[in-house]
């Protein structure tokens, strides 16, 4: 079978220091709050380049805890690309805010923003760029729109953490730190992902970060005194010591995954009904996902047969989010939106991770071929 990743092939390849890690955190039994946390907090810190890095219980937590530390009330609208997963307009909708979809770009899966300011009001408080898929949004645009208007940029950084972007020819930063806010997921299919759930903040603000952190602990600095209301979140030590286990490896990781994409472009380019990603030069992409578009009439029939040749393969994702139910009666929609049904329809993914062979590209190249071949 060639997956869509590959865990266990990833965990063998640092058994040693992922078996030691587990080990310390059982011998000493401190399973909440423990030295692993604080020490992850710093190593990633220091990988970021970022002041703060508050861990939590999930991507989705993380999320909430921002948007709860930015004060974010009923009424108050919060952009959000319509093309991502749930998770981005959850949070909001559960503190009461308004989902705003923005457009995205069909070419890059990342949210427009000319839409962005086509849709900021006076009732907007923040805005939520998704770098979706392992690529960086446009954040020096996103930047300067945010700029003018006064409002809080929250960048949702669950897929691809290590990506950086480009702000101009000479500053090259990590996405995710550039907003006031940035977050990640440490799923365990994310680009860092742990034995289970996950998740951090990170910001360069020391009031946002005091505030997220005690928010985060039952909105409390002091146990027993609560100063805000707050929630409970937090990385487990079991999962802060696989994760420090598992960063230095990250750079390799990435490496890996770029080859991989640029062999399945440098075999699929040619094949005139496939839409192969596009790289942008305002930032590098680490490719949490390898996802090709295709004509509508082709895309289920493929991933049919590559699940017939034991193929994993995923539609990320299948409904725009101002269609699911839940939101459909609670958003506001950019009225210039394009046809994101259709690119729902388009969309496919393929197995991509950092331990996937040329072997198992190749029987994913030749299945996609021999389909596109017959079906022409």
């Amino acid at each position: 079978m060639v997956r869509m990743i590959d865990l266990y092939s990833q965990y063998l390849g640092i058994k040693e220091e992922i078996d030691r890690a587990i080990d310390t955190t059982i011998t000493t039994s401190d399973f909440i709050g423990g030295n692993a946390v604080v020490e992850f907090e710093r190593a990633l810190s220091s990988f970021l380049n970022v002041e703060h890095i508050i861990t939590c219980g999930n991507g989705s937590d993380a999320l909430l805890l921002s948007l709860m530390a930015i004060g974010l009330k009923k009424g108050d609208e919060v952009i959000v690309p319509a093309f991502a997963f749930a998770s981005v307009v959850e949070a909001v909708a559960l503190l009461g805010g308004v989902p705003v979809f923005a457009n995205v770009n069909h070419s890059t899966f990342a949210i427009d923003p000319a839409s962005i300011e086509r849709m900021v009001t006076k009732r907007t408080k923040a805005i939520v760029p998704v770098h979706l898929f392992g690529q960086p949004c446009d954040m020096k645009q996103i930047k300067d729109i945010a700029e003018t208007y006064d409002v809080v940029v929250i960048e949702d950084n669950a897929q691809s953490l290590g990506a950086k972007c480009r702000l101009s020819s000479e500053c090259e930063v990590y996405a995710g730190t550039i907003g006031h806010i940035g977050y990640t997921s440490f799923f365990p299919t994310k680009m860092l992902g742990c034995f289970g759930d996950g998740g951090a903040v990170f910001t360069n603000d020391n009031v946002l970060a005091d505030r997220i952190r005690a928010i985060a602990n039952h909105g409390q600095h002091r146990k027993y005194h609560h100063e805000y209301i707050g929630i409970n979140s937090r990385l487990d030590t079991l999962q802060a010591a696989i994760l420090k286990a598992k960063l230095p490896h990250l750079p390799d990781w990435i490496e890996s995954r770029q080859k991989a994409a640029r062999y399945y472009s440098a075999a699929l380019k040619n094949i005139e009904q496939l839409i192969l990603p596009l790289e942008v030069p305002h930032g590098t992409h680490v490719y949490n996902q390898y996802t090709i578009r295709m004509p509508i009439s082709l895309r289920d029939g493929l991933k049919t047969e590559l699940t017939s040749k034991g193929i994993q393969s995923m539609i990320y994702y299948p409904t725009p989010l101002f269609n699911q139910p839940a939101y459909r009666n609670i958003c506001v929609i950019d009225p210039m939106m394009s046809d994101c049904e259709t690119l729902c329809r388009q969309v496919l993914s393929l197995p991509m991770h950092s331990e996937l062979s040329h072997n198992g590209q190749d029987k994913v190249i030749d299945t996609i071929q021999t389909y596109i071949t017959r079906m022409s």
